[in-house]
C-alpha cells in the first residue's frame, strides 16, 4: 500500500471514528438533584457514575478497572465500560473490602499488587488480585497511632521515584491544635515510611518515619511531581480566626500549595521544616488584617501581631481562602497539577466546589508565591447557593491511561469525566462566587455533555480510543 493510499485510509478511518466516538454514548446519565455543573470553554464533562455512597478517592488496577473508597462503607471496584470519549459508565460493582471505618486514604503498589486503605487510625495493606478482583483478607497494618477526632483522613500515596515507600499526611485534632507545637506528636505532619523494613505491628506515626514537614493543619491532598519527584500537598487552613480582636475570617487565611522537597536524598530547605501552624497562617486579604504593615498574599501572619513568622516556612502558593483542597494529581508531562476544591462550610458566601489546574514549569508552578491568580478552573457549579448539599462537591481525582480526568463528588454520590476539546483551553468555567482573583470566575462556559468531545485527553494530547489506536498502529501513525 502507498504512503498517500495508507495516509488516506488512516485519515478516513479516523474521521468516522471520531465521528462516532461523539455520537455513540448509548445512555447519558443525568446528574443527581438537578445538579448543573458548569465547564470551562475547551473542555468537555459527563457524569459516568450516580448512586455510589460518598465516594472519595479513585484508583484504577491494572485490569482497567475503577477503585473506589466509598466513606463508611469500604473498597469497591468497579468495571469500566468504556467506549471512548465521555462514554463511560461503572458496571458490575465487587466491594473488596466491607469496613465502614475506612474514609478517604487509598493507593496501589507500584506493581500493582498490593492496595494500601487507612481508616483514621492506621494504614492497611491487602494483596490484591486485579483480574479476580479480589483482596486477602489477611491485611497487614503498616502505620498506627493517629486516631482522633475532627480531621480523621489519612491520605496515602505512593511515589514512583522511590521504591517500597508510602507518604501518609495527619491532620490535627481540632481547628487551632497546639499539640502541633511539639512535633513529637506527629499531629498536622507529613511523613515517608520505608515498606522494606516494617517492625511488627508497623510503625508508630509519631515516632517513626522521615518526617517531610510539621505545622501543616490539614494537608489532605498530596503528590509526587513525575519528573523530578518534588512532594506536594495542599492544605486545609483554619477557620473562625480573629486577630487582635477583629474577625478576618471571611477572606483569611488563604488555602495552601505546599513543597516538600524529595525522598532521593536530595536536601532543601523545605524538607522537614515548619510550616507554622497553629501559630501563623497565609495571607489572602490583608485589606482586612488589623496592622497589616506591608503583609501581601502569600506572606504569613500570626493571630498576635507581635508575632514574628519569619522561621516558618511559607507556601509556593496561596488559594482562596475556605475552599477546602483535597486532592492533586499531576499529568504525565509535569506542567499540569490538578487540584479538586472540596467547598466551604464556613465562608458568608459558599465558595470552591470546582476542579482548577495550575500550571508548573521546570518542577515549580508558574505563578510567584504572591499570586491570587493561579488557578485555571475547568469544573464548577453553576449555582453556588445550593452548596454543600446539593451540587457538585469534588473530593478524589484520578488521570486515566487515556489522558482523561475521572472526579469523584462525594455529597451527591456521583462519579465525573473531563475531558479536552480543543488543544488550547485557557477559559474558566463560570459559577456563582465570590472573592479575589480569577480563581472564582471568569471566562465562558459550556454545558456538561457526554459524546461530544475530541479524542484529547485533559492536557490536550491526542488519545487513542477503541480502533482508532489499533488503525493507527496498523499504518505505522503511532
Amino acid at each position: 500500500m502507498s504512503t498517500n493510499r495508507a495516509l488516506l485510509s488512516f485519515y478516513t478511518l479516523f474521521g468516522l471514528l471520531l465521528r462516532d466516538a461523539r455520537a455513540q454514548c448509548s445512555t447519558t446519565i443525568t446528574p443527581t438533584n438537578s445538579i448543573q455543573p458548569s465547564v470551562a470553554s475547551g473542555y468537555a464533562a459527563a457524569v459516568i457514575a450516580t448512586g455510589l455512597t460518598a465516594p472519595r478517592s479513585l484508583e484504577i488496577d491494572s485490569a482497567g478497572n475503577l477503585l473506589v473508597i466509598e466513606s463508611g462503607l469500604g473498597l469497591s471496584n468497579y468495571i469500566l465500560d468504556d467506549s471512548g470519549g465521555l462514554c463511560l459508565s461503572l458496571s458490575s460493582k465487587e466491594t473488596l473490602i466491607d469496613d465502614s471505618d475506612l474514609n478517604h486514604g487509598l493507593a496501589l503498589s507500584q506493581d500493582g499488587s498490593t492496595v494500601y486503605v487507612s481508616d483514621t487510625d492506621k494504614v492497611y495493606a491487602y494483596s490484591y488480585d486485579a483480574t479476580a478482583r479480589s483482596v486477602n483478607t489477611n491485611r497487614t497494618v503498616l502505620v498506627s497511632g493517629m486516631q482522633g477526632t475532627d480531621h480523621t483522613t489519612r491520605t496515602i500515596l505512593v511515589p514512583k521515584h522511590v521504591e517500597n515507600h508510602i507518604v501518609v499526611g495527619r491532620g490535627s485534632l481540632s481547628n487551632i491544635d497546639d499539640m502541633a507545637l511539639n512535633e513529637m506528636t506527629g499531629i498536622s505532619q507529613v511523613k515517608a515510611f520505608d515498606l522494606s523494613q516494617i517492625p511488627s505491628g508497623g510503625f508508630d506515626y509519631s515516632t517513626s518515619g522521615t518526617r517531610l514537614a510539621w505545622g501543616v493543619r490539614n494537608e489532605v491532598g498530596i503528590a509526587e511531581h513525575p519528573l523530578d519527584g518534588g512532594i506536594w500537598g495542599v492544605e486545609n487552613s483554619a477557620d473562625q480566626l480573629v486577630r487582635a480582636g477583629v474577625d478576618v475570617h471571611a477572606t483569611n487565611p488563604a488555602e495552601e500549595l505546599n513543597w516538600f522537597g524529595y525522598l532521593n536524598g536530595t536536601n532543601v530547605a523545605q524538607q522537614g521544616s515548619n510550616f507554622g501552624y497553629p501559630t501563623c497562617f497565609t495571607v489572602w486579604d490583608q485589606s482586612i488584617l488589623p496592622n497589616a504593615g506591608k503583609l501581601i498574599v502569600g506572606n504569613q501572619f500570626a493571630l498576635d501581631p507581635t508575632v514574628s513568622c519569619l522561621n516558618y516556612t511559607s507556601p509556593r502558593l496561596a488559594f482562596h481562602p475556605h475552599t477546602a483542597p483535597l486532592d492533586m494529581k499531576f499529568n504525565d508531562s509535569g506542567n499540569t497539577a490538578w487540584v479538586s476544591f472540596h467547598g466551604s462550610w464556613n465562608s458568608p458566601n459558599p465558595v470552591g466546589y470546582y476542579v482548577a489546574y495550575v500550571l508548573f514549569e521546570n518542577g515549580q508552578p508558574v505563578e510567584p508565591s504572591t499570586s491570587n491568580a493561579s488557578l485555571n478552573i475547568v469544573l464548577a457549579n453553576q449555582d453556588n447557593s445550593k452548596c454543600p448539599d446539593n451540587c457538585f462537591r469534588p473530593a478524589g481525582m484520578k488521570i486515566d491511561g487515556m489522558g482523561r480526568l475521572l472526579v469523584a463528588s462525594d455529597a451527591s454520590g456521583e462519579i465525573y469525566i473531563v475531558q479536552r476539546t480543543t488543544a488550547t483551553a485557557n477559559s474558566t468555567a463560570n459559577s456563582t462566587q465570590s472573592g479575589g482573583g480569577t480563581q472564582t470566575s471568569s471566562g465562558s462556559s459550556s454545558t456538561t455533555s457526554a459524546g461530544s468531545a475530541a479524542l484529547l485527553g485533559i492536557d490536550g494530547t491526542l488519545i487513542g480510543a477503541g480502533l482508532f489506536g489499533l488503525v493507527a498502529i496498523m499504518f505505522g501513525m503511532i
